[in-house]
């Protein structure tokens, strides 16, 4: 399936049913009361969230959105029937905007839980609700209300308890194919990964964590260089970082530094996150170049391998105690 994280709809609610105009005709009572029931209501547009889902795609597809219209009102009393609710299922992270004035609805982020977006029209008044006692026969109903109207942008943004930041091809998808049960593409060449791939970490019995492993990141990514911002808005979800350096960087301090750099300048909140760095490839490494006074002091360091498994363990239990 394609990931899509982004989409523009329109969405209208169902319009009311219109109200009827009837008299009562019986045996020995041929201009009877008033009869004529009420419209019924539209149906109204629902978001629900869903863990079962991870892309717009689906969603995207489809341009226009509608409910079910409310049913004409009938003679003898009887109201019309209220049109079905339409409910529009979106993976957790989905922000809902009112495009026309670009803001924002809602943020989708709990499981199940629905958000009513645009409400179905009421609908019309029978001529028998307007029976008074000096017009004991009105002959007029109102008309259904019209559903209310959108045009929508969703976006999404990845749901995770921890994002691997790191330069292309340093390990990432590898490392969480590893400790979880993402099967991300793999391959020895940059931007393998377009996408933002998500796996379960379970790291006991009854206890687990969600991992992202976010696309590459290049230097300028925060103006838009490579995927910049399409990449970069996933991490804000996130609950901590986890960085991710080879080890045959030519200097990871440097490297560390810019990765910082352009998650300030697109969000400054992200440096502000619990962070962890793992320096990749520690089995192409020298154990003489695993020197850690020339690291970055500010953060807790770990070598791992995730061909030899080394320190794969350890790096679990540093996550998890962050979380």
């Amino acid at each position: 399936m394609k990931f899509v994280d982004n989409a523009t709809i329109n969405i209208k609610a169902g319009k009311g049913g219109n109200g009827c105009v009837a008299f009562l005709r019986e045996k020995f009572r041929p201009k009877g009361g008033p009869a004529g029931g009420d419209g019924g209501h539209g149906g109204s547009i629902v978001f629900e969230g869903s863990s079962q889902l991870s892309t717009l795609q689906d969603i995207s597809y489809r341009k226009f959105y509608r409910a079910q219209n409310g049913i004409n009102g009938k003679g003898d009393n009887m109201h019309g029937k209220r049109g079905e609710d339409l409910v529009i299922k979106v993976p957790l992270g989905t922000i809902v905007k009112d495009k026309s004035i670009n803001q924002i609805i809602v943020d989708i982020v709990n499981d199940g839980e629905q958000y009513l977006i645009a409400k179905g029209g009421n609908g019309g008044f029978g001529n028998a609700r307007f029976k008074t006692q000096t017009n004991t026969a009105p002959a007029h109903a109102n008309k259904g209300k019209e559903g209310q109207e959108f045009n929508i942008e969703l976006e999404l943004k990845v749901l995770a308890d921890v994002g691997i930041v790191g330069f292309p091809n340093a390990g990432k998808s590898t490392y969480i194919s590893k400790v979880s049960n993402a099967k991300p593409k793999i391959r020895d060449y940059p931007f393998t990964t377009l996408t933002p791939n998500l796996g379960i970490v379970k790291y006991s019995e009854y206890n687990s964590f969600v991992i992202a492993d976010i696309p590459g990141i290049i230097e300028g990514a925060s103006d838009g260089k490579g995927l910049g911002v399409q990449f970069l808005k996933h991490i804000e979800r996130t609950r901590i970082l986890a960085f991710m350096i080879e080890s045959t960087s030519e200097d990871i301090i440097s490297d560390y530094n810019m990765l910082r750099a352009e998650l300030g300048k697109y969000n400054p909140k992200l440096n502000q996150k619990k962070a962890v760095l793992f320096i990749s490839k520690a089995d192409i490494c020298n154990e003489e170049n695993k020197n850690q006074d020339n690291l970055p002091d500010d953060i807790q360091i770990e070598y791992i391998s995730s061909v030899t498994g080394e320190n794969i363990n350890l790096s679990i239990a540093k996550l998890s105690s962050l979380l």
